[in-house]
């Protein structure tokens, strides 16, 4: 049966910033597909949820406070995943982002800290986990959680968008030195209603956005929880290196920001 392929049963994944929003949407999707599901993000009571929900579909979850922007957070993750569980087989680098913020506004700090947030992490957890995944389950793969913001230029995005532009571009390069016991790909997210977004989003910013998006409306998590089950699902065994736009048919930035001058 075809759905077979999509299929995590008794599969082992990491999804970071699976505390709200995009991750913990994942971390549901793998379970209902079968899968067990370490959780981490900083705000414990947040993956605390997200892991009862994975509970509830009946597989097992484990909960690890984690901040990503700390490389021995992420090695307790990963050991602390090995010790529940006793495999690893997916990885989400979930955990990013950055306001849209103009340029000229943007502090040489602020524009170092968005790219580590949303590349140096994912590398750090990839580089961590990747020899696990082949020495516990043989093969596997990781998601890393892109943006339309690294594909199409747009006032506001310097910092963002840069950052996951080298996320993509790093997923196509990690795919050539994992491959063929470890598939990367990511997925360039368009206009998702999530908490982050709607921390800014305006009525009129979003009108906007729904009339410049072919298929006008935004996005849900579920729909890039979907995708990032396909990516991580046999499946997907013949894709690696790949950047998935889930997008809406997007050809452009929908949220338009001032220009400097």
């Amino acid at each position: 049966m075809i759905l077979d392929h999509f299929k995590l049963t008794d599969k082992v994944a990491i999804v970071t910033g699976a505390g709200r929003g995009i991750g913990e949407a994942i971390a549901v999707a793998y379970a209902e597909a079968g899968a067990h599901v370490a959780v981490g993000a900083r705000t414990q009571d947040q993956i605390d949820d997200t892991a009862e929900q994975v509970r509830a579909r009946g597989t097992r979850a484990l909960a690890v406070q984690t901040d990503v922007m700390y490389e021995d957070q992420l090695e307790r993750l990963v050991d602390a995943t090995l010790e529940e569980f006793g495999r690893i087989d997916i990885v989400v680098n979930n955990a990013g982002g950055s306001p849209p913020k103009a340029a000229l506004e943007t502090t040489t700090k602020e524009f170092d800290t968005a790219f580590r947030f949303n590349v140096s992490t994912a590398f750090a957890l990839t580089r961590i986990a990747v020899p696990r995944i082949v020495e516990t389950a043989g093969e596997g793969a990781v998601v890393n959680i892109s943006s339309s913001a690294g594909r199409h230029n747009g006032p506001g995005f310097a910092a963002y968008g840069t950052a996951k532009s080298a996320l993509s571009f790093l997923t196509k390069e990690l795919a050539q030195d994992f491959a063929p016991k470890v598939r990367v790909n990511a997925i360039a997210v368009g206009s998702t209603l999530t908490q982050a977004l709607e921390s800014f989003l305006t009525d009129e910013m979003r009108e906007a956005m729904i009339a410049t998006t072919p298929m006008a409306r935004l996005g849900t998590v579920e729909d890039i929880a979907a995708c990032a089950l396909y990516l991580a699902s046999p499946a997907a065994s013949y894709v690696t290196g790949e950047i998935y736009g889930v997008n809406g048919g997007l050809t452009s930035l929908s949220a338009a920001m001032p220009r400097a001058f």
